[in-house]
C-alpha cells in the first residue's frame, strides 16, 4: 500500500511571521541607537547658540575657545528649513568656521509669512534678501566672528537666486556657494567668486552652472576652476544625486568647504560630516520598529472588538472610485477662487482632497462597498507613533516638523480634507490589504488629479509641484505604518490616523505666505 505523508507549512510561516517582527524591531531599536551616537557625537563639540534676529530664528554654531573666525551664512530652499542644511553648519563648524543659519520667513521656526509678489524681484525675493542682509549684519556683530574679514553666502535651490542677488549689492560678501543652482542675475563677472554644485540627475542646473564657468574660461568643463582677472568659478557634479540628496554628498561638502577654504586663504583639516546616511538610519530604524508595535497594538485591538475584514474592492469598482474623481474634481475647482489659508496652495490642496475623498468614499458606497466597523482609538497610536517619534525625530535631524501658534491652525484645516482623503484611499485599498498594484493605481490616481489641477492653472498651482515630493513621501513611510494599523484593526483607524499625520506634514511644509502669489 502507498501511504503519502503531508506536511503542512502553515505553522511553518505563522512562527516565521510571528518572528519577523520582534526581530525587526530589535534591529530597528539598535540602528535608531546606532544613528543616534553618531549625530550626536557630531555636534558634541560645538557650542550652538539659539538666536532671534529680529523675528527670524537663527543658530549660530562655532567651536568653543575659539579665536574670532570668518563668518558663512547658510540658506535653504523654498519649503526648506536650517535642518535642511545641518551638514554644512557642522561641517564648517568643526572645520573652523562661524556659521549661522537661520529660517527664511515663512519656513521652518519662522512666523512671519513671506509677503509681495512671487514672479517679481521687486517682491518676495527683495523681501529675503533683506532678511538675509539682516541676518548676515547681525551675526557679523558678534564677538565669535572675524568682522575684519568678510562673509561667505552659501545656499540650496530658492536661496541660490536670493544670495546671489545680495551678493551683487553688498560689498561684504566675499563668495557665494550655490547648491542646485539656478539665478539670472549671474552675469560674466559677478559674483566674482562662485562655486556651483548640482546633483548629477538635475541636468538643466547643471547646464547652468557650466554655462556660467563658460562666460569665464569658453573651453571650461564641470570640474575645472575658471580664472580670469578677480572672477573665480567653479562647476562641479555631486554623483547619484539630485535635488535634495546632493545636500548630502560627500563631494558636495568637500568642494563646499574648500572653496571657502580658497576665498579666506585658509586649510581645514576637521571631518566631512555626511549627516544623511544617519539621518536615514535613524528614520529607517523608527520605521522598522513601528512595524512590531503599530501592527501588535492594531491586532490586539481588532481581535478586542471583534473586527472583521471586508474583501478589497474589485479593479472595476476601484478604477470608477478613483478615476471620476481623479477628472472630475480639478476641473470643478477650476472654476472656483480658493484663497483662505495664508499659505501657498495648501487652501486649495485642502479643498481638493476633501472633494476627492468624499467623492471616492460615495461612489464605494453606491457599489456596495460600505466602511467595515472597527475600533478607532489605534489612529491614535499611529498619530503619536507617526507625529511624537518619526516627526520629533525629523525635527530634531532632517526638517522642521514642529510647528507655531499659526501652523496648528493651518495643520487644522488641512486636515478636514485629507482625513476624507485618507478615509477613502483606506476603504479603497481594504486599510492596505489590497494587491500592491491596487493600491499604487490608488495613489497614482491622486497625483495625476493633482497634476490635471496645475495643468489647468499652471500659474496660480504651480507650488503644487514643488510639494508633491512630500506627498510621494508621506505614500512611502506613513502609508506603512498606516498598512500596519489598516490590516488589523480596519480603515478607519487607519484613514483617520494617516489623514490627521498627512494634515500635520503639510501644514509644517507649506511656506507661510500673505500677499500675491501671482
Amino acid at each position: 500500500m502507498d501511504h503519502t505523508v503531508t506536511i503542512s507549512r502553515a505553522p511553518l510561516r505563522l512562527r516565521r511571521g510571528r518572528l519577523a517582527r520582534p526581530v525587526a524591531g530589535v534591529i530597528g531599536l539598535a540602528a535608531i541607537l546606532w544613528a543616534l551616537i553618531n549625530l550626536l557625537a557630531a555636534s558634541a563639540p560645538l557650542e550652538r547658540t539659539e538666536l532671534d534676529l529680529d523675528g527670524t530664528p537663527a543658530t549660530f554654531t562655532v567651536l568653543p575657545d575659539m579665536p574670532p573666525a570668518p563668518l558663512v551664512v547658510v540658506t535653504h530652499g523654498f519649503a526648506g528649513s536650517r535642518q535642511f542644511m545641518e551638514a554644512f553648519t557642522l561641517t564648517l563648524a568643526r572645520s573652523g568656521y562661524a556659521v549661522l543659519a537661520f529660517d527664511f520667513m515663512g519656513h521652518g521656526r519662522n512666523a512671519q509669512p513671506m509677503g509681495g509678489d512671487v514672479n517679481s524681484i521687486e517682491g518676495t525675493t527683495r523681501m529675503l534678501m533683506d532678511e538675509t542682509a539682516r541676518a548676515m549684519s547681525a551675526a557679523r556683530a558678534l564677538p565669535a566672528v572675524d568682522a575684519e574679514q568678510g562673509v561667505v553666502l552659501l545656499g540650496h535651490s530658492m536661496a541660490t537666486d536670493i544670495i546671489t542677488r545680495e551678493a551683487l549689492r553688498n560689498p561684504d560678501v566675499e563668495a557665494v556657494v550655490g547648491i542646485s543652482m539656478f539665478s539670472q542675475a549671474v552675469t560674466p563677472t559677478e559674483p566674482a567668486r562662485l562655486l556651483m554644485v548640482s546633483g548629477a540627475w538635475e541636468p538643466h542646473l547643471r547646464a547652468f552652472a557650466l554655462e556660467a564657468v563658460r562666460s569665464v574660461a569658453p573651453d571650461a568643463e564641470e570640474g575645472s576652476t575658471a580664472v580670469a582677472g578677480d572672477v573665480v568659478r567653479r562647476a562641479v557634479a555631486a554623483p547619484r544625486t539630485e535635488h535634495v540628496a546632493v545636500l548630502y554628498s560627500g563631494v558636495t561638502l568637500r568642494e563646499a568647504r574648500a572653496f571657502i577654504d580658497d576665498t579666506f586663504g585658509r586649510t581645514s583639516t576637521g571631518p566631512i560630516l555626511r549627516h544623511g546616511p544617519w539621518v536615514a538610519l535613524l528614520l529607517g530604524g523608527i520605521l522598522l520598529l513601528g512595524w512590531p508595535v503599530l501592527s501588535g497594538v492594531a491586532g490586539w485591538a481588532g481581535a478586542r472588538a471583534g473586527y472583521v475584514p471586508a474583501p478589497a474592492p474589485g479593479w472595476r469598482a476601484l478604477a470608477v472610485s478613483t478615476l471620476v474623481p481623479a477628472l472630475m474634481v480639478p476641473i470643478a475647482l477650476s472654476f472656483v477662487d480658493v484663497r483662505i489659508l495664508p499659505v501657498l496652495v495648501a487652501d486649495y490642496l485642502a479643498l481638493h482632497m476633501a472633494l476627492f475623498g468624499a467623492l471616492q468614499l460615495g461612489l464605494l458606497r453606491a457599489m456596495g462597498h460600505r466602511m467595515p466597523p472597527g475600533p478607532i482609538w489605534p489612529a491614535a497610536v499611529l498619530v503619536l507613533w507617526g507625529i511624537g517619534v518619526f516627526g520629533v525625530a525629523m525635527d530634531q535631524f532632517a526638517a522642521a516638523f514642529a510647528p507655531n501658534g499659526v501652523r496648528l491652525l493651518i495643520i487644522g484645516a488641512v486636515a478636514c480634507g485629507a482625513v476624507p482623503y485618507m478615509l477613502g484611499d483606506a476603504q479603497a485599498s481594504a486599510g492596505g490589504r489590497a494587491p500592491l498594484a491596487q493600491r499604487l493605481f490608488l495613489r497614482f490616481g491622486f497625483l495625476v488629479s493633482l497634476g490635471l489641477a496645475v495643468a489647468l492653472d499652471f500659474e496660480g498651482l504651480f507650488f503644487l509641484v514643488i510639494i508633491l515630493p512630500v506627498i510621494v513621501l508621506y505614500y512611502l513611510v506613513y502609508g506603512s505604518m498606516g498598512g500596519w494599523v489598516g490590516r488589523r484593526a480596519g480603515p478607519v483607524a487607519a484613514g483617520l490616523g494617516l489623514g490627521l499625520c498627512l494634515a500635520w506634514a503639510l501644514g509644517v511644509s507649506f511656506p507661510l505666505f500673505a500677499g500675491s502669489a501671482g
